[in-house]
């Protein structure tokens, strides 16, 4: 079931792609609306799922990731809407098709063991992954802001100019962005910590510690996005170096998701 959304975001990617070469708001609208089916069809995938399950498929690598996708396109949709860009979908939309493609290949449903039973796992992980898709608009949104600014440090106002918001319009969407994902991250984590004091009855629990690597790189995101939100602005950094501390943070938490995931063994392996 995974292959239908995936389908839409890759049809979607390509008519986002012709709208951003050639202005055209007809097709803009059109990338808006399969983008919509595109997250309908994801929503009905993860419900199904959910029923099959009887839990929100989160606790497990795949899963996840597919969980991911979803809110990131949800929260671009947001976005879009709220401010009428577009602009940034052409950027937005390959991230979603590369990490679907991840469920598309390898469907499992990892089952949930007694341990994640309960509603401070399940909370703890929905608010780390609205935090991941949070930090991944933000990135995305750096990304432009640097676009964007050579373009103009250059004096060559072409092709990125007349196609991206201002400068000071992309660097307020970033901040709130980020804000907004910090905020998420933080609860996570907080809940986490609650979570683990609960279960403190399990040997994986009472085995983690920050040398766990998935523990030890949320924890390093968590550290890059505060110093981008309280310290950087302190230090004058603003504008070019705060998105390239988004994108360097979206990049750290790309390592939880799929090295680490995948490949790290650890005893928060779930």
């Amino acid at each position: 079931m995974n292959f239908v959304p995936l389908a839409l975001y890759v049809i979607a990617s390509v008519v986002y792609a012709w709208h951003f070469a050639e202005r055209e708001p007809a097709a803009g609208r059109s990338a808006s609306l399969l983008l919509i089916f595109g997250a309908l069809a994801h929503t009905f995938v993860i419900g199904m799922q959910t029923m099959d399950v009887g839990h929100v498929p989160v606790t497990g690598p795949t899963s996840a990731i597919s969980t991911f996708v979803w809110l990131l396109a949800l929260a671009y949709l947001y976005t879009e809407i709220t401010t009428d860009e577009r602009a940034m979908g052409v950027f937005i939309l390959p991230l979603l098709v590369a990490l679907q493609t991840i469920p598309v290949l390898r469907p499992v449903i990892e089952e949930r063991a007694a341990l994640l039973e309960g509603p401070f796992f399940g909370l703890h992980v929905s608010l780390v992954l609205l935090a991941y898709a949070s930090f991944a608009l933000a990135c995305v949104i750096g990304i432009t802001y640097v676009l964007l600014f050579k373009e103009i440090k250059a004096k060559h106002l072409g092709f990125f100019y007349a196609r991206l918001p201002s400068l000071q319009v992309l660097d307020r969407m970033n901040r709130r962005t980020v804000v907004f994902g910090w905020v998420c991250l933080t609860i996570g984590l907080i809940v986490g910590v609650v979570w683990a004091q609960y279960a403190n009855s399990d040997p994986r629990v009472q085995a983690m510690s920050l040398q766990d690597p998935k523990i030890f790189v949320a924890v390093i995101c968590w550290v890059v996005y505060s110093f981008e939100l309280f310290a950087a602005p302190r230090i004058g950094w603003g504008g070019r170096r705060t998105a390239y501390l988004s994108a360097v943070g979206f990049l750290i938490v790309l390592l939880n998701f799929v090295p680490i995931s995948y490949f790290s063994s650890g005893s928060h392996d779930f």
